[in-house]
């Protein structure tokens, strides 16, 4: 206090003798007297400090408050319902930093070369940010449902559906075919692998697709319950499936390396995401990386994800964001988000029709062939539960689940290959 008490003394003092060396100097010009000269400053200091209010510039581009009360929306759906918390605060946080108005020229903004945010941005700009999140993904995932039940691999193929039926629909619509390409892969419900795709395809488009794909993540408990309920009969949500047998560690090792080749090969175009995410899993089983998979699925992912978050929410600037093709972009990824839900379900009823006694599947399972993990295979259990309070289906749903997050990039790495 005796410090911040003396400063202030300083500062007054310093600048009580400007003000009377300014009079000093007016008197002696014979003008304006010093009072009138402090005045003068005193107006002037304020209307510049006016000017660089974001009241005086959000006259220029009064959008900007909606935009704010979108990322105000996003927190509030993250703390009042618990939707995807970990991605919503920091992309709602975003959004009201990216819309805070200001005087341009003093680099400050995400899009003014030099400033912080600019350069944060750039792991989004040149897709450095979704890799590292999936080598995170990768150290926190037990591929054990998909080892034991290979089978159901199928239903995380059928669900990216969605991706390509959206591709048609933004080409139709008018989208160039690298932006409908970059457009369709929010069917795929991953947020990552949108972000990498868009960075190569469709920049100008990123803010809208990014919100769009982690908009539909967080709906997921929302959007995908009357899809199940409409499509698989009560008699059918019923079906209990044989519990997944044990697999051994050498499995557990094996998968990622073979995966890894078998994957890149069939699609080069998404090593740097299918790489990471195998990386990871095999840090995760070797049994002998265990620090370094910690670092990878704990502080490496929860820094990423801020990084992330942050960013993206702040690239959805009102000037660039507001747009018709924004609409159209939100419009598409719910049809998206919901036919791949569907086609995960048609597969799954389609699939029994040659499964015979307790090898059938439950087809809600289908419907976790969208690769929000872990969120849509907790909606297939929360729904089984509701038709037979007996009925587990989390582990086998998870199955179709991690595999919707292969399929996925796998389906991003093929639109890249042709559209590049």
């Amino acid at each position: 206090m005796k410090r911040f008490i003396t400063l202030f003394g300083v500062l007054s003092l310093l600048f009580s003798l400007q003000f009377i060396g300014g009079g000093f100097e007016a008197f002696a010009a014979g003008g304006a007297g010093a009072g009138d000269t402090f005045l003068e400053h005193a107006s002037k200091g304020l209307e510049t400090f006016w000017k660089f209010t974001g009241f005086y510039n959000l006259m220029d581009n009064p959008a900007n408050l909606i935009m704010i009360g979108v990322g105000l929306f996003f927190i509030f759906l993250a703390i009042k319902y618990d939707y995807e918390p970990l991605l919503l605060v920091p992309i709602g946080t975003g959004v009201i930093l990216g819309n805070i108005p200001f005087m341009e020229g003093y680099k400050i903004g995400l899009y003014e070369e030099g400033s912080v945010l600019n350069y944060l941005y750039f792991g989004v700009q040149q897709g450095i940010y979704p890799p590292l999140i999936f080598l995170g993904i990768g150290a926190m995932t037990d591929f054990s449902s998909l080892i034991s039940n290979p089978k159901l691999m199928i239903l995380g193929a059928a669900a990216q559906v969605g991706i390509f039926a959206t591709f048609l629909g933004a080409s139709a619509l008018g989208f160039t075919p690298q932006e409908a390409g970059a457009i369709g892969i929010i069917g795929g419900a991953d947020g990552p692998t949108a972000i990498f795709l868009s960075s190569k395809l469709a920049p100008s488009l990123m803010g809208a697709i990014a919100i769009a794909a982690y908009s539909y993540m967080a709906l997921v408990p929302v959007i995908q319950p009357p899809i199940m309920r409409l499509i698989i009969p009560k008699r059918e949500r019923l079906i209990k499936m044989k519990p997944p047998r044990a697999v051994s560690k050498v499995e557990k090792i094996m998968f990622p390396i073979i995966g890894l080749l078998l994957t890149t090969f069939i699609s080069p175009s998404a090593l740097p995401l299918l790489g990471m995410l195998f990386f990871g899993n095999l840090l995760k089983e070797s049994g002998v990386t265990e620090r370094l998979a910690d670092t990878a699925r704990n502080a490496m992912i929860n820094i990423v994800t801020i990084l992330l978050g942050i960013t993206v929410g702040a690239s959805t600037q009102a000037d660039y964001f507001l747009t018709t093709d924004s609409l159209k972009i939100f419009g598409l990824g719910a049809v998206s988000f919901m036919v791949a839900t569907a086609g995960g379900l048609f597969f799954a009823r389609l699939m029994n029709t040659f499964l015979k006694g307790d090898n059938k599947i439950n087809p809600l399972i289908g419907a976790a062939g969208v690769s929000a993990v872990p969120d849509s295979a907790r909606v297939v259990q929360h729904e089984g539960l509701k038709s037979d309070p007996n009925n587990h289906l989390l582990m086998h749903a998870m199955a179709p689940n991690v595999s919707g997050v292969i399929g996925s990039a796998v389906a991003a790495g093929i639109l890249l290959s042709f559209l590049m």
